[in-house]
């Protein structure tokens, strides 16, 4: 029975196996494989995207949350954000690739966008966060939804980035609205 099962499992999820799209956004478990798609959007290596950075062809957006601050300090702990390390010249619009999001985070992402293409809605944008995270994922599927023509995503993210050889830089948060 337990080797029935064994194989069973493994049947069900080969090594490999291709990632489906769901059909709404990603609710939990951020970081796990990814699709190897984006429906209505385009999916880049980081070549690729390295070509649209170095041509200035293409917005960067990173989504990649802010890191928390942790469990349990004690009352009265000074905590500091570590520094964010981004692609030279990405907006980064942490928190706004979670499958759900309130309206302000809704408003803070459009303005962003805005504020990186333009106001071009057909303006080429490239979404990342990090390797196998879906916060990406999601927020090029927004991006889409919202009518931005021109959506590309590149699922390796900031790892990829870095490990193909090319520079970060720290990077600010793009501010809220007061």
């Amino acid at each position: 029975m337990i080797r029935a099962l064994a194989v069973a499992l493994c049947l069900a999820a080969p090594a490999g196996a291709q990632v489906a799209e769901p059909d709404g956004y990603r609710m939990e478990e951020y970081r796990a494989p990814v699709p190897d798609r984006l429906t209505g959007g385009t999916v880049l290596d980081v070549g690729t995207a390295r070509d649209l950075w170095e041509r200035d062809a293409a917005a960067f957006v990173d989504v990649l949350p802010r890191t928390p601050r942790p469990r349990g300090l004690p009352e009265g702990t000074i905590w500091r954000e570590p520094p964010h390390e981004t692609i030279p010249g990405a907006l980064w619009l942490p928190n706004t690739g979670y499958g759900e999001i309130a309206e302000v985070t809704r408003a803070y992402f459009l303005d962003g966008l805005a504020d990186a293409t333009g106001g071009d809605p057909d303006a080429a944008i490239v979404f990342f966060c990090k390797a196998d995270c879906w916060m990406s994922w999601n927020a090029a599927r927004r991006a889409i939804a919202e009518g931005y023509g021109d959506v590309r995503w590149m699922p390796e993210g900031v790892d990829g980035w870095a490990a193909a050889g090319y520079d970060l830089e720290v990077v600010e948060a793009r501010p809220e609205a007061p």
